[in-house]
């Protein structure tokens, strides 16, 4: 059966399953992306509680380096990793709300077919 041939509402609930797919893998994507910056977060937490308040500390802006207390860059890296906690929650709700989706698009589809090869059949 050619894409032509498939009944208008199949082709509606594909297009609508692929479109939650690419979604879906959108949100994995990002999720990804700010899980290993909050691992680096904490990487760069952890070594900084180990330098004395006195040592000189460097943090990053753009392609320069700029030197900073170690108190304040430290209270600077753990804001940025509560909010990227924030959103990590936020694409995990998301992640879920899709894939509930997902499975609801997908058992539509598996009943319309299996509707259609019935209604075939008692022709």
């Amino acid at each position: 059966m050619s894409e032509q041939e498939l009944p208008p509402w199949l082709r509606e609930q594909l297009a609508r399953l692929n479109q939650l797919q690419q979604n879906l893998q959108a949100i994995l994507m990002q999720k990804q992306q700010l899980e290993i910056e909050s691992v680096e977060i904490d990487k760069a937490i952890e070594e900084l509680k180990k330098a004395g308040v006195d040592d000189a500390v460097y943090k990053s802006a753009g392609p320069v380096l700029i030197k900073g207390k170690r108190d304040d860059v430290l209270k600077e890296l753990e804001e940025k990793k509560e909010l990227l906690s924030t959103r990590i929650m936020v694409l995990s709700k998301q992640e879920s709300r899709l894939k509930e989706n997902l499975k609801d698009v997908q058992s539509r589809i598996d009943e319309m077919i299996r509707g259609q090869s019935t209604g075939a059949r008692a022709e």
